[in-house]
């Protein structure tokens, strides 16, 4: 019998590489082993050719988001950083088409779920309901989840 999660949340986060290098899954998969990680703490990772990889078993509680594992899928895609190593958004064509049909996918299979960038969970520090810029404890993803995908969560609902 297949352990089933209760996945609320759908947590997208980019790897923090470089844009002008490559990070192939295996490799991935390697850091996050010497990390101290039983595997690659997402579920699932697009590369810069758009291709996805399933990376971690979707019944098992991920590591990518302290606090959030529990009820929440990892998606992470190759970039995040510019060729100077600054945050920024560096997702090819080929990955943001990938991202929204595997987000789109992903909702319907967990009807209900939210989608949000790894950046909105961080706390809010002044409790005014919104996380701001200057209280992300991370870029990541480098770009506004919601802006760019909450169009997805509307027409699940």
């Amino acid at each position: 019998m297949i352990k089933q999660r209760n996945i609320t949340l759908i947590v997208v986060h980019c790897t923090a590489s470089r844009c002008t290098s490559n990070l192939t899954p295996e490799a991935l998969d390697s850091m996050h082993k010497r990390q101290g990680f039983a595997e690659c703490g997402y579920h699932y990772y697009i590369t810069k050719d758009g291709t996805i990889h399933h990376m971690r078993d979707i019944t098992h509680v991920g590591a990518h988001a302290k606090g959030y594992n529990t009820p929440s899928i990892g998606v992470a895609y190759e970039g995040g950083l510019d060729a100077s190593g600054h945050a920024a958004d560096t997702r090819t064509d080929a990955q943001k088409q990938s991202l929204e049909t595997l987000l789109r996918f992903l909702l319907l299979t967990y009807h209900g779920a939210k989608i949000c960038g790894h950046r909105d969970l961080s706390p809010d520090l002044n409790h005014n309901g919104t996380i701001e810029p200057c209280e992300y404890i991370k870029q990541c993803p480098c770009f506004c989840v919601s802006v760019e995908y909450g169009y997805l969560m509307k027409n699940d609902e």
